[in-house]
């Protein structure tokens, strides 16, 4: 595969003329505020500079808002999974998903991969391998200059005075304060709580011999060993293959349903009227879609699951959860299951996360201020969910509500592009595959309250313009 810097430097030109000659409206617009200390104040603070970071980003200085700054607590070019937990080959969505580029063709993947690689490279491929898609956002940022700063840690998200909120950060280890008067979480999956290992596993096996499927795990300490994955999801298969991989004697794969699900429900969804205004939907429409996608769930990514097929230490078991857990004196764990008893060296759980603000330092201080859906919608019996009621029940733009007596102007300033807006927002709507019409919203949600916030300046404004539109000849000049 031929690799052309050439290219990639031809396409940055093409993409800053094309931004130039669709750039009308240029005209500054968003009136400056300072904070009382006379420090900087940000029009808006993104906080996460990943995919969805940089796309709204990259909106927002396309709408005229350049006053930002995205925060990213990952050296530079290691933002998001891509090259830290994330595990497979390739992407789990098909390549002709669009949506990062926001309707400018030279930004999109497939011109950044034709640039590099050559057509025929991505007429071959059927979907994008992770690590240059890694790269590709490594380039989105460079060519569109985009603010990220990173190696900074959100601490916490204050109380806005005078429509200010103050953010706690560090910074390189040392603490740091800055000031918006908007901010997006754009922190990913687990943005609304944390990766969690089930308690039960947790409370009963040494810390160095399980690891979550989402974080860290030291793959070079399972060579010869027996390994436990708990999950039928795509990291469940993708991180069984990577053990296999560094030469682990063995991995069993468990998970409790029967069947291995077949069926893609997120495939279904994709479409115009679903994708762009799943938000516009009735509470009961949306609650009915979430609980029905926690029902079916979806499979694994067919490539992950033939990757962990391949190998015949591999072995799949439907219809085996782990009923208890306990670690022998040599190390070992041996696991009850209704197959029954397993023995394992280290353990993998593929769990997912945990729904818990609590979770969320920047979020602490409101964590019982956010009005969450069970406040708002009941369902029936047949259709009660024992999390879905936790989630954030969002307005229209992914701004928080709050619960009566809460701080309602501070989280309606905070806007939650993660995970957590799943029950209001639609199942993947802050994913690449629904930036097409998620980002489009956030960025009309802030936008907006921006416009709003400053209606009293707009007729004095207007009436104050006093540019001359027609330069008049001196004599008829004069007679007027």
């Amino acid at each position: 595969m031929s690799d052309t810097t050439d290219g990639l430097a031809a396409l940055g030109a093409r993409v800053r003329h094309e931004l130039d000659m669709l750039a009308y409206p240029a005209t500054p617009w968003v009136k400056p505020r300072m904070h009382a200390s006379g420090a900087h104040v940000y029009d808006v603070l993104i906080v996460g500079g990943g995919q969805s970071g940089l796309t709204i980003a990259n909106g927002l200085m396309r709408e005229g808002v350049t006053n930002i700054l995205c925060l990213d607590r990952s050296p530079a070019g290691y933002e998001g999974p891509w090259e830290t937990f994330a595990r497979m080959g390739t992407l789990r969505t098909p390549k002709f998903l669009v949506g990062t580029e926001l309707g400018y063709p030279s930004l999109s993947i497939q011109s950044y991969y034709v640039a590099r690689f050559g057509q025929e490279v991505w007429d071959a491929i059927d979907r994008v391998p992770r690590t240059h898609w890694m790269d590709y956002l490594r380039w989105y940022r460079q060519v569109l200059n985009l603010p990220v700063q990173n190696d900074t840690t959100v601490l916490s998200i204050g109380r806005a005075q005078d429509g200010i909120i103050p953010v706690e950060a560090e910074v390189a280890g040392k603490p740091a304060r800055f000031y918006a008067r908007r901010v997006v979480l754009a922190t990913g999956y687990d943005g609304c709580g944390e990766w969690r290992i089930p308690n039960e596993i947790a409370s009963a096996v040494d810390p160095a011999r399980v690891f979550h499927s989402n974080g860290p795990v030291d793959f070079e300490r399972m060579r010869g060993k027996r390994v436990g994955v708990l999950g039928h999801g795509a990291s469940a298969f993708d991180n069984g293959a990577r053990a296999l991989e560094h030469g682990a004697q063995s991995v069993d794969l468990c998970f409790r349903r029967k069947k291995l699900p077949l069926i893609n429900p997120h495939r279904w969804i994709e479409f115009v009227g679903f994708l762009k205004h799943f938000p516009d939907l009735s509470d009961r429409t949306r609650w009915q879609v979430n609980v029905y996608f926690k029902k079916i769930d979806q499979p694994p990514a067919r490539w992950g699951f033939a990757e962990a097929h391949s190998y015949e230490r591999f072995a799949m078991h439907p219809g085996c959860p782990w009923l208890k857990l306990e670690q022998q004196a040599d190390g070992a764990i041996e696991v009850e299951t209704p197959k029954g008893k397993m023995t394992f060296d280290y353990l993998i759980c593929a769990t997912g996360s945990a729904l818990d603000f609590g979770m969320r330092p920047e979020l602490g201080l409101f964590r019982d201020e956010i009005l969450p859906w069970r406040d708002v919608f009941t369902p029936t019996p047949e259709e009660a969910h024992p999390t879905l009621g936790l989630f954030p029940y969002l307005g229209p733009y992914y701004d928080f509500r709050s619960r009566p007596g809460g701080d309602a102007e501070t989280l309606s300033r905070i806007y939650a592009f993660n995970f957590s807006g799943i029950v209001s927002m639609g199942p993947h709507s802050t994913s690449v595959s629904g930036h097409k019409y998620s980002v489009p919203r956030v960025l009309t949600g802030l936008t907006r309250s921006i416009m709003l916030e400053q209606e009293g300046a707009l007729v004095p404004d207007l009436m104050a313009y006093n540019e001359s539109d027609l330069n008049l000849p001196q004599a008829l000049a004069a007679a007027e």
